[in-house]
Parts: C-alpha cells; sequence; structure tokens
C-alpha cells in the first residue's frame, strides 16, 4: 500500500479495500472496486456496509470540492441494496450532486456492475444512496493541511 497514493491520502479505508478513484470533481465523483475478500460478507457479496463506506466516501469528497475545499460532515445517509455483487465483481461507483446549498449539499450515489450480453453491455444497479452533508465544519488544527493535500489530486485525476 502506497501512502503517497491518491487513493490513501484521500480516503484510507477505501483504499484498504481496494477502491481506486477515477474522477475528481465538484460535480462528479467515481471510480471502481473489485469485489474481494475484504468488502465480502460470509455469503461472498458485497457487504452493505461497504457499499455505504463508498457512496459517504464520494459525496463527501463531492460536497468539499464543490464547497471551495470547506470541511464537511455527513447527516444523514439513505441506501437501498438493489442486487448483490458476488466475489470477483468489478463494482463501479458514480457520485453527483442533487442539491449545492449554502450550508447543505444533497448528493446521489449509484453502484452498478456490468453483464455482457451478446450485443452489449448492460448496467445492473447493485445500490443507490442519497446523502446530505453539512458544509463548512471547523478544520481542526493537527489536519490545516488537508485541503491543499485534496487539491493535488483532484488537478491529477
Amino acid at each position: 500500500m502506497d501512502p503517497n497514493s491518491p487513493e490513501y491520502i484521500i480516503d484510507q479505508p477505501l483504499k484498504i479495500l481496494g477502491f481506486v478513484y477515477e474522477e475528481l470533481s465538484a460535480t462528479r465523483v467515481s471510480g471502481h472496486l473489485t469485489v474481494t475478500d475484504k468488502c465480502c460478507q460470509p455469503f461472498k457479496v458485497l457487504h452493505g456496509g461497504v457499499s455505504a463506506l463508498i457512496a459517504e466516501g464520494l459525496a463527501s469528497l463531492g460536497a468539499g470540492i464543490a464547497s471551495g475545499y470547506k470541511r464537511v460532515a455527513g447527516i444523514h445517509l439513505s441506501i437501498h441494496h438493489l442486487r448483490p455483487a458476488v466475489l470477483g465483481d468489478l463494482v463501479f461507483a458514480e457520485s453527483y450532486p442533487v442539491n449545492v446549498g449554502k450550508n447543505i449539499q444533497v448528493w446521489e450515489v449509484r453502484l452498478w456492475k456490468t453483464k455482457k450480453t451478446k450485443k452489449s453491455e448492460e448496467k445492473i444497479m447493485v445500490s443507490t444512496s442519497r446523502v446530505t452533508l453539512f458544509c463548512g465544519v471547523p478544520i481542526p488544527d493537527h489536519v490545516k493541511d488537508a485541503p491543499d493535500q485534496l487539491k493535488k489530486f483532484v488537478s491529477k485525476l
């Protein structure tokens, strides 16, 4: 695990599970995760808590960027688990803002896998989430450089 990788600095719990960011912006945060033993429940399907972790992580990053790199805090998460993702599946995640207010933001997060058919590739929704976040939480002194760290990686992706 590279402690200098964007994923490690931005969100260590997701990095440990193998999540890789593809896009970070004020209007979209996306990435993917291969379902491994680290993120499965005993029946070898993606743990619902991991889906919730991805939802909160992506929405928080997007809201932080959209708020001008202010610290944000999730105040509500609603998630619907629709289909299982099994061991070995590649799960894609995408988050986008539904409402960006001065103090409150709402983000939609979708997780899906793909199934190849003879003619095309079909999206199979794994879960959908709504995350409400409070923006402008004070940044503690010991992490004052966190916004600068995030800005470095947003420009690279």
